[in-house]
């Protein structure tokens, strides 16, 4: 399971400062303390930019790529600033995402195909609306692909992501465990012909929450995702007990192989 650090986003003050005087060095010094908490890629996410500051994704991705050789990650719902980041980047990053919201079909999904590039798959609907049933989610998966293959995407470019919940809805705990049911499904080939690619926010469980629920939530569901074969964990990378976790399931799925 490769870990992505979620922790560079517009609203770390840090990273707004940052990027509201275009001082790399912060961004810089950031980026270096997540590559030393073990995480393997970055997700680059500037938050809204108003027109006259979409300059700031070219200046987050360039800098990041100045200080490290990880793997990048754009995380924008905004098409110009996926295409900005792109314009920049020394290597293909993963675009994140597109659902069957059909501004993100219209711009994010032929950035994607015109530049090659994996592509994370919100299992959303139209309305942004994330269903809480496996077979719902699956249905999504299905019918999202279409549009990626009808792009020139092929499956194995893509990444699915059941987006786990957060713990203030009425049925998150039930969320999470149809979330680890479809990572099953989708990572062992039971959906198309061939195994895919799963990605989760394990953020999302406790966001805005995290004096009140206990870490062990986020643990927990990090050995459940393992078990059904999860790709990519997007972690808060300064949580020391997180990444703990993370390096114990790699070194014993790496002993199990």
């Amino acid at each position: 399971m490769i870990p992505v650090a979620d922790n560079l986003h517009g609203l770390d003050p840090v990273v707004s400062q940052a990027m509201k005087k275009l001082d790399p060095v912060p961004i810089r010094d950031f980026v270096m303390r997540l590559e030393k908490s073990g995480a393997q890629m970055i997700d680059i996410n500037p938050g809204y930019l108003p027109k006259r500051l979409e300059d700031r994704m070219s200046f987050l991705v360039e800098t990041v790529q100045d200080a490290t050789s990880m793997g990048l990650i754009l995380d924008s719902p905004n098409p110009r600033l996926i295409e900005l980041g792109l314009s920049v980047c020394k290597e293909k990053p993963i675009i994140n995402s597109i659902s069957l919201e059909k501004v993100k079909l219209a711009g994010i999904l032929p950035l994607a195909a015109d530049n090659e590039c994996d592509l994370v798959i919100l299992l959303m609907n139209e309305d942004s609306f994330t269903p809480p049933s496996v077979e719902e989610k699956i249905s999504l998966a299905l019918e999202i692909n279409e549009y990626c293959s009808a792009a020139g995407i092929p499956l194995e470019r893509l990444i699915f992501d059941p987006v786990l919940p957060n713990l203030s809805w009425d049925d998150s705990w039930r969320r999470i465990g149809e979330a680890v049911k479809t990572i099953r499904l989708l990572s062992t080939g039971a959906v198309f012909d061939e195994p895919v690619r799963t990605m989760v926010g394990l953020s999302n469980l406790r966001s805005g929450s995290r004096k009140h629920q206990p870490i062990d939530i986020d643990l927990t569901s990090l050995a459940l995702l393992a078990g059904a074969g999860l790709d990519y964990a997007l972690v808060d990378s300064f949580e020391l007990r997180v990444m703990e976790t993370l390096k114990l399931i790699n070194k014993m799925e790496s002993r199990s192989a």
